[in-house]
């Protein structure tokens, strides 16, 4: 099963020409390539999944989600 998970831009950058951000799931900060989402700002949540943003979505969406994946145990600094 894929999944992708909700995070907050917290910041973007430019990387070899590939537009990047650091996205914050909940704590956990990773970097994504933004390159599918060029319209979405500092702020914002995004979808990642194997370390491509795929979409945008609402904050209190994005919180429901991260809050699910806590309770699972399935959001940690090791995954």
């Amino acid at each position: 099963m894929c999944l992708a998970v909700p995070g907050k831009v917290a910041e973007i950058y430019e990387s070899d020409g590939v537009s990047m951000a650091r996205v914050d799931f909940g704590g956990v900060t990773r970097e994504a390539c933004m390159a599918y989402l060029p319209e979405a700002r500092l702020g914002e949540y995004v979808l990642v999944h194997a370390g491509f943003a795929i979409a945008t979505v609402d904050e209190e969406e994005a919180r429901r989600t991260l809050a699910d994946l806590k309770a699972m145990d399935e959001l940690s600094a090791g995954s």
